[in-house]
Order: structure tokens, then sequence, then C-alpha cells
């Protein structure tokens, strides 16, 4: 495989790696088997350290490619937890407020789900990499700044509630580029009459890969050690593109 051609490797982002780190791992690992100084590694769409799931990685010239897979359809499952907030709208920090539960009903939920269907607006959430004034939202948001974010249009196909066993609430959401998932269970929770965030989010799917076909990232590492003079075939139920 002609990592500096260019290939397009899947993988399921485990939990608590960050996407930087996920990028780095397989670039060195590229780097020192393959025995290439330097060589292109970029991911198209950031997971949150405590999200999984798939992220596509390109090398080489295959990272022109990037912005096309971005604007692909993405699928995730993320559950929330009702009745409490975090400043960063999941479990990065802790709870800082609650809010009562007892009125939400079945029916309340299939009531309010749907609102968030189509073209919404959104406004990102304040520990976000958005830039304001060429500064990143978190870095205001880590030294105590407040700063106004501009809500952003984008759209959400698909919301199919999966379960629903208070205070938890898991969800099923296919959506544009753009779409903070945390930001949603924050605007779900208002919608509610109470508040929300995330206690786990899993990428299912971008475009047409579902996590359940992508590489694990110690098989994905161990496989290039073992093939990095042939062509690198995924196992079977894994796929990587040229």
């Amino acid at each position: 495989m002609d990592f500096k051609e260019g290939v397009i490797l899947y993988v399921n982002k485990p939990l608590g790696w960050t996407s930087f780190k996920v990028v780095g791992r397989v670039r060195g690992k590229i780097s020192k088997a393959c025995g290439i100084r330097r060589i292109k590694v970029g991911h198209a769409g950031t997971l949150d350290p405590l999200a999984t799931g798939v992220m596509v990685l390109c090398t080489g010239k295959a990272t022109k490619q990037i912005e096309s897979f971005q604007y692909q359809t993405k699928e995730y499952v993320a559950t929330l937890k009702l009745g409490a907030t975090t400043p960063s709208f999941d479990m990065e920090h802790e709870e800082d407020a609650t809010y009562p539960t007892a009125h939400i009903t079945h029916e309340l939920v299939d009531e309010v789900i749907p609102r968030f269907t189509g073209e919404i607006w959104q406004v990102p959430p304040v520990y976000s990499a958005v830039k304001v004034d060429g500064i990143r939202a978190y870095d205001y948001a880590r030294r105590g700044k407040e700063v106004a974010l501009k809500p952003k249009l984008l759209v959400i196909d698909e919301i199919e509630v999966l379960d629903f066993a208070p205070p938890l609430l898991k969800l099923r959401v296919v959506c544009s580029k753009g779409t903070y998932i945390r930001a949603l269970a924050r605007d779900i929770g208002q919608a509610l009459h109470s508040g929300a965030y995330l206690t786990a989010l899993e990428r299912t799917r971008v475009g047409d890969m579902r996590v359940e076909d992508c590489w694990q990232i110690d098989n994905l590492l161990e496989h290039i050690d073992r093939t990095a003079t042939r062509t690198l075939a995924p196992p079977a139920g894994n796929q990587s593109e040229i």
C-alpha cells in the first residue's frame, strides 16, 4: 500500500483518546514501519475524547478528500442524562445544576423529539473548537471568560428514541456536518423543561461505513507492522480503501 499516494482508513476511535492522538499513532506507525520520514495523515470530523466510533483517516494525497468526507451524513447513538447539566454538556465536567424530571413522560419525549428534525439553528457549546476573533471558544471557557457564539443552521435527518429509562434517554441521530450532539442534548433538555447532558456517544456511521466494519486501533497498528512492504488488506469484517 502506498501511503504517500493516498490511503483511506476507517478506525473505531477508542474511548478517552483524542482524534489528534489517533492520527498521531497511525502517522508514527506508518513512518516507522515503512521508513517514510514525513507522511501526511489527517482525519475527517473530530470526535471528542469521551466519544467513540467511526473516524475517517486519509494519508498522503488522499488528504485532499477530507472535505468530501466531512460532508457525508453521520449517524450517532447518544445517551443523555436528564435532570442535570454540565458546563461542557458531557461528562468532561461535573454537574453544575439539577432540574426536575418527574414531569418527563414517554408521551412528552415522543412529543418533543420530532421538533429537532429538519433544519434547525444550533448554538455550539462553549467548550468547542469554534473560533471567535481567532481564538478557540474552549480557550475562552477554560479561562472563565464568557463569549457569545452565533447559532448555525444545520440539518438533522432523523432522531429515533431507542430507550427511555429515566433519567436516561438513548437516541439515534442522523445528521449533517457541523452538528454538536452535546448541544443537541442541551437543547432537548431545555425543550423538556429540564436539563440534559451526554453520558455516552458513539458515531456509528459515516456515509456508508459502519462502526462494525472499522479497524480497531491496535489491530490496525499491528497490521501496518506486519504488512509494511505488502498491500494492506483489512481482516474480515474491517474495511480500508485506496
